[in-house]
Protein backbone atom coordinates (compact mmCIF):
# COMPACT_ATOMS: atom_id res chain seq x y z
CA UNK A 1 0.00 0.00 0.00
CA UNK A 2 1.41 3.48 -1.04
CA UNK A 3 -0.48 5.87 0.91
CA UNK A 4 -0.77 5.37 4.67
CA UNK A 5 -4.43 4.96 5.50
CA UNK A 6 -5.87 6.83 7.58
CA UNK A 7 -8.95 5.77 9.27
CA UNK A 8 -11.67 7.81 10.80
CA UNK A 9 -13.63 5.77 14.07
CA UNK A 10 -15.02 6.10 17.15
CA UNK A 11 -13.69 4.62 20.41
CA UNK A 12 -16.79 2.05 21.13
CA UNK A 13 -17.48 1.07 17.34
CA UNK A 14 -17.10 -2.57 16.72
CA UNK A 15 -17.32 -2.18 13.41
CA UNK A 16 -14.07 0.15 13.23
CA UNK A 17 -12.50 -2.73 14.97
CA UNK A 18 -12.16 -4.72 12.31
CA UNK A 19 -10.42 -2.17 9.95
CA UNK A 20 -7.93 -2.36 12.78
CA UNK A 21 -7.28 -6.03 12.93
CA UNK A 22 -6.99 -6.51 9.42
CA UNK A 23 -4.35 -3.30 9.61
CA UNK A 24 -2.59 -4.96 12.69
CA UNK A 25 -2.36 -8.32 11.35
CA UNK A 26 -1.00 -7.57 8.05
CA UNK A 27 1.63 -4.53 9.90
CA UNK A 28 -0.02 -1.48 8.42
CA UNK A 29 0.98 1.80 9.35
CA UNK A 30 -2.38 3.71 10.28
CA UNK A 31 -3.86 7.08 11.47
CA UNK A 32 -6.85 6.92 13.41
CA UNK A 33 -8.98 9.93 14.06
CA UNK A 34 -11.62 9.64 16.90
CA UNK A 35 -15.05 11.73 16.57
CA UNK A 36 -17.87 11.96 18.71
CA UNK A 37 -20.51 10.76 16.83
CA UNK A 38 -23.37 12.51 18.61
CA UNK A 39 -21.64 15.77 17.38
CA UNK A 40 -20.62 14.47 13.96
CA UNK A 41 -18.44 17.24 12.24
CA UNK A 42 -19.10 18.80 9.04
CA UNK A 43 -16.10 17.80 7.44
CA UNK A 44 -16.47 14.22 8.70
CA UNK A 45 -20.48 14.34 7.04
CA UNK A 46 -19.20 15.41 3.73
CA UNK A 47 -16.79 12.13 4.11
CA UNK A 48 -19.51 9.89 4.79
CA UNK A 49 -22.56 9.24 2.78
CA UNK A 50 -24.21 7.41 5.43
CA UNK A 51 -22.85 9.15 8.31
CA UNK A 52 -21.37 6.66 10.10
CA UNK A 53 -18.23 5.41 10.78
CA UNK A 54 -15.75 3.94 9.83
CA UNK A 55 -14.57 5.66 7.29
CA UNK A 56 -11.31 5.19 5.73
CA UNK A 57 -8.89 7.96 3.72
CA UNK A 58 -6.09 6.24 1.30
CA UNK A 59 -4.92 7.78 -1.44
CA UNK A 60 -7.10 10.34 -1.94
CA UNK A 61 -10.19 8.57 -2.01
CA UNK A 62 -12.97 8.09 0.44
CA UNK A 63 -14.19 4.37 1.52
CA UNK A 64 -17.01 3.44 3.95
CA UNK A 65 -19.20 0.69 5.52
CA UNK A 66 -17.24 -1.50 7.39
CA UNK A 67 -16.71 -4.88 5.77
CA UNK A 68 -15.52 -3.18 2.19
CA UNK A 69 -12.86 -1.31 4.00
CA UNK A 70 -12.03 -4.52 5.97
CA UNK A 71 -11.92 -6.42 2.38
CA UNK A 72 -9.73 -3.75 0.16
CA UNK A 73 -7.09 -3.86 3.05
CA UNK A 74 -6.69 -7.26 2.88
CA UNK A 75 -6.64 -7.77 -0.77
CA UNK A 76 -4.33 -4.88 -1.38
CA UNK A 77 -1.69 -5.65 1.53
CA UNK A 78 0.80 -9.08 1.14
CA UNK A 79 -0.97 -12.47 2.34
CA UNK A 80 -4.79 -13.08 3.07
CA UNK A 81 -7.22 -13.66 6.38
CA UNK A 82 -9.48 -15.11 4.28
CA UNK A 83 -9.11 -18.75 3.07
CA UNK A 84 -7.95 -19.79 -0.62
CA UNK A 85 -10.62 -22.13 -1.89
CA UNK A 86 -14.00 -19.52 -3.10
CA UNK A 87 -16.66 -22.14 -1.49
CA UNK A 88 -14.61 -21.70 2.29
CA UNK A 89 -14.40 -17.83 1.37
CA UNK A 90 -18.01 -17.35 0.67
CA UNK A 91 -18.54 -19.41 3.96
CA UNK A 92 -16.43 -17.17 5.96
CA UNK A 93 -17.83 -14.11 4.38
CA UNK A 94 -21.48 -15.44 5.77
CA UNK A 95 -20.16 -16.05 9.31
CA UNK A 96 -18.82 -12.62 9.55
CA UNK A 97 -22.58 -11.28 8.11
CA UNK A 98 -23.84 -13.31 11.19
CA UNK A 99 -22.12 -11.81 13.03
CA UNK A 100 -23.24 -7.84 12.32
CA UNK A 101 -26.57 -9.70 13.01
CA UNK A 102 -25.26 -10.66 16.76
CA UNK A 103 -23.88 -7.29 17.30
CA UNK A 104 -27.45 -6.16 16.33
CA UNK A 105 -28.81 -8.39 19.16
CA UNK A 106 -26.45 -7.34 21.38
CA UNK A 107 -27.57 -3.64 20.70
CA UNK A 108 -30.95 -5.25 21.66
CA UNK A 109 -29.99 -7.07 24.57
CA UNK A 110 -28.91 -3.74 26.09
CA UNK A 111 -31.47 -1.72 24.91
CA UNK A 112 -34.25 -3.92 26.46
CA UNK A 113 -36.58 -1.37 28.53
CA UNK A 114 -37.30 -3.69 31.35
CA UNK A 115 -36.58 -7.21 32.54
CA UNK A 116 -39.10 -8.99 30.80
CA UNK A 117 -37.82 -7.66 27.47
CA UNK A 118 -34.01 -8.26 28.63
CA UNK A 119 -34.73 -11.41 29.08
CA UNK A 120 -36.35 -12.41 26.25
CA UNK A 121 -33.05 -10.68 24.57
CA UNK A 122 -31.00 -12.14 26.28
CA UNK A 123 -32.37 -15.44 25.38
CA UNK A 124 -32.05 -14.74 21.82
CA UNK A 125 -28.68 -13.17 22.03
CA UNK A 126 -27.84 -16.43 23.74
CA UNK A 127 -29.41 -18.50 20.26
CA UNK A 128 -27.04 -16.52 18.25
CA UNK A 129 -24.08 -18.42 20.13
CA UNK A 130 -25.79 -21.50 20.11
CA UNK A 131 -26.61 -21.02 16.42
CA UNK A 132 -22.43 -20.62 15.19
CA UNK A 133 -21.18 -22.93 17.68
CA UNK A 134 -21.23 -26.38 15.38
CA UNK A 135 -19.63 -24.41 12.78
CA UNK A 136 -16.26 -23.63 15.03
CA UNK A 137 -13.44 -26.22 13.96
CA UNK A 138 -11.44 -24.81 17.13
CA UNK A 139 -9.22 -23.65 18.68
CA UNK A 140 -9.90 -20.93 15.81
CA UNK A 141 -13.07 -21.13 12.97
CA UNK A 142 -11.69 -22.71 10.73
CA UNK A 143 -8.72 -24.93 12.73
CA UNK A 144 -5.18 -23.84 13.15
CA UNK A 145 -5.12 -20.47 11.36
CA UNK A 146 -6.32 -17.21 12.47
CA UNK A 147 -9.06 -15.45 9.20
CA UNK A 148 -11.07 -12.19 9.46
CA UNK A 149 -13.75 -14.06 10.73
CA UNK A 150 -11.95 -14.99 13.94
CA UNK A 151 -11.18 -11.15 14.30
CA UNK A 152 -14.89 -9.82 13.63
CA UNK A 153 -16.48 -12.28 16.01
CA UNK A 154 -13.73 -10.93 18.51
CA UNK A 155 -15.14 -7.76 17.97
CA UNK A 156 -18.05 -9.87 19.44
CA UNK A 157 -17.11 -11.31 22.21
CA UNK A 158 -15.51 -7.86 23.53
CA UNK A 159 -18.95 -6.95 24.35
CA UNK A 160 -19.04 -10.24 26.61
CA UNK A 161 -15.86 -9.26 28.22
CA UNK A 162 -17.72 -5.96 30.04
CA UNK A 163 -21.04 -7.71 30.40
CA UNK A 164 -19.18 -10.62 32.26
CA UNK A 165 -18.33 -7.82 34.79
CA UNK A 166 -21.82 -6.92 35.52
CA UNK A 167 -23.26 -10.15 35.90
CA UNK A 168 -23.18 -13.89 34.63
CA UNK A 169 -25.76 -13.77 32.28
CA UNK A 170 -24.68 -16.92 30.57
CA UNK A 171 -24.68 -16.09 27.06
CA UNK A 172 -22.22 -18.61 26.46
CA UNK A 173 -23.48 -21.26 28.58
CA UNK A 174 -24.48 -23.90 26.03
CA UNK A 175 -21.61 -22.85 23.94
CA UNK A 176 -18.46 -24.62 25.11
CA UNK A 177 -16.76 -24.85 21.96
CA UNK A 178 -17.59 -21.41 21.52
CA UNK A 179 -16.10 -20.34 24.76
CA UNK A 180 -12.75 -21.35 24.00
CA UNK A 181 -12.91 -19.72 20.59
CA UNK A 182 -13.27 -16.73 22.53
CA UNK A 183 -10.02 -17.25 24.42
CA UNK A 184 -8.10 -18.32 21.81
CA UNK A 185 -8.97 -14.48 19.31
CA UNK A 186 -8.85 -12.56 23.31
CA UNK A 187 -4.94 -13.81 23.10
CA UNK A 188 -4.52 -12.40 19.56
CA UNK A 189 -2.21 -9.23 19.92
CA UNK A 190 -4.58 -7.44 17.02
CA UNK A 191 -8.04 -8.34 18.89
CA UNK A 192 -5.90 -6.24 21.95
CA UNK A 193 -4.94 -3.49 19.62
CA UNK A 194 -8.62 -2.97 17.91
CA UNK A 195 -9.69 -1.16 21.19
CA UNK A 196 -8.43 1.83 22.91
CA UNK A 197 -7.10 0.90 26.09
CA UNK A 198 -9.88 2.60 27.87
CA UNK A 199 -12.71 0.49 26.10
CA UNK A 200 -14.05 -1.16 29.37
CA UNK A 201 -14.54 1.52 31.29
CA UNK A 202 -15.93 3.58 27.91
CA UNK A 203 -18.34 0.73 27.57
CA UNK A 204 -19.26 0.49 30.79
CA UNK A 205 -20.26 4.50 31.54
CA UNK A 206 -22.49 3.96 28.17
CA UNK A 207 -24.31 1.25 29.53
CA UNK A 208 -25.00 3.00 32.40
CA UNK A 209 -26.03 5.88 30.68
CA UNK A 210 -28.78 4.19 28.98
CA UNK A 211 -32.23 4.28 30.02
CA UNK A 212 -32.71 0.80 29.84
CA UNK A 213 -32.83 -2.08 32.03
CA UNK A 214 -28.82 -3.13 32.29
CA UNK A 215 -28.29 0.24 33.31
CA UNK A 216 -29.86 -0.82 37.01
CA UNK A 217 -27.48 -3.73 36.63
CA UNK A 218 -24.45 -1.98 36.25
Amino acid sequence: MSAKPHLISHALCPYVQRAVIVLTEKQVPFERTDIDLRAKPDWFLDLSPMGRVPVLWVGGTTLFESQVIADYLDEVTPGSLYPGDPLEKARHRAWIAFASETLNAIGAFYSAPDASAFDARRDALAAQFNRVEPEIAGPYFAGSAYHLVDGVWGTVFRYLDVFDTIADFGLLADAPVARLWRDWIRDRPSDRKAASPDYAERLTAFLKSRNSHIATLV
